[in-house]
């Protein structure tokens, strides 16, 4: 008698999955609580420092992400897809609640017409997407699946620095968003982001690190270029947070700018590398957690 293969929704049943949930929520009600006081040294900060500061935080969390690499080497297929996914979820629900509404608010606030807000927004997330499709064209990079991108050579690059472009590519749309999040009047919306990405950034800092484990790396070398990849984001906050600081016009087309390349990253590099393996089903779990996941935070920051 033929076994029947178990479905992702028995699998999100096992002790592993609900454990993850829970300390998820243990991870909101911390920042629920820790919010009141957040908020008051926050908001004597500038819109520069605060974009600076919080994407670098974001980033750093690119790290801590692999320190489970001192006490692991490998990673199931099924593990780094469910992770991939979950980091895809928390980036689309940051995208839409924390970068293109509060961008089409503040259009229509300025130009007092939903049609140009709309327009508005629509050229800033195009925009957005192109700028990444021409990075990923000229920029020579290599991914863990997909193998070397742009006519990438290993033979002429060091690989590792292949892979540290890759990643990097994903990083400064991501810092580039959380510098742009803090331009507004809602303080809670740059946290939101910033909490987000961070969140996201831990998955994809333990699946860079095993990766490099995998390729021969040593564990302090796997988690210090993993660190390096992390140090992209800053770069993108400050670049984000100057922009608007020094022009407030700004502020929603690099709101639709940012969430242009957030989305671009997504569906161009997320979501096809979670679903190259055959665990189509729990990336997709993985995507609803995340998205869950971002929208509770926003709702308890607001």
């Amino acid at each position: 008698m033929m076994q029947s293969e178990e479905s992702p929704a028995s699998d999100m049943l096992r002790p592993g999955p609900i454990l993850a949930v829970l300390a998820l929520g243990l991870f909101v009600a911390g920042v629920a609580a820790l919010w009141p006081l957040m908020r008051v040294w926050l908001e004597g900060l500038g819109t520069l420092q605060l974009g600076i500061l919080a994407s670098f935080v974001a980033g750093m969390f690119t790290g801590v992400g692999a320190i489970p690499i001192f006490v692991m080497r490998r990673l199931s297929r099924e593990l780094e897809d469910s992770l991939m996914g979950f980091g895809a979820g928390v980036m689309f629900a940051a995208t839409a609640f924390e970068l293109v509404l509060p961008a089409a608010s503040i259009a229509e606030a300025d130009f007092g017409s939903a049609w140009a807000a709309a327009l508005v927004v629509g050229i800033g997330i195009a925009l957005g997407g192109v700028l990444m499709l021409a990075l990923h064209r000229l920029v020579p990079h290599e991914h863990f699946v997909t193998g070397p991108q742009s006519g990438a050579d290993p033979q002429k690059i060091l690989r590792v620095w292949l892979f540290i472009f890759a990643i990097g590519l994903h990083n400064l749309p991501e810092g580039l968003a959380v510098g742009v999040g803090f331009g507004g009047e809602d303080l809670s919306d740059g946290v939101a982001l910033a909490i987000g990405i961070g969140l996201q950034n831990m998955p994809e800092g333990l699946v860079v690190a095993v990766a490099l484990l995998s390729l021969g790396y040593s564990r302090p070398a796997a988690l210090g270029v993993t660190l390096l990849t992390g140090l992209v984001q800053p770069l993108g906050g400050l670049i984000g947070a100057g922009a608007v600081t020094l022009m407030e016009m700004l502020l929603p087309w690099g709101l639709a700018f940012a969430a242009g390349a957030m989305l671009f990253v997504i569906s161009h590099e997320i979501i096809p590398e979670s679903h190259r393996c055959g665990h189509e089903g729990k990336a997709t779990f993985g995507v609803l957690l995340g998205f869950i996941m971002m929208l509770t935070i926003g709702l308890v920051l607001d």
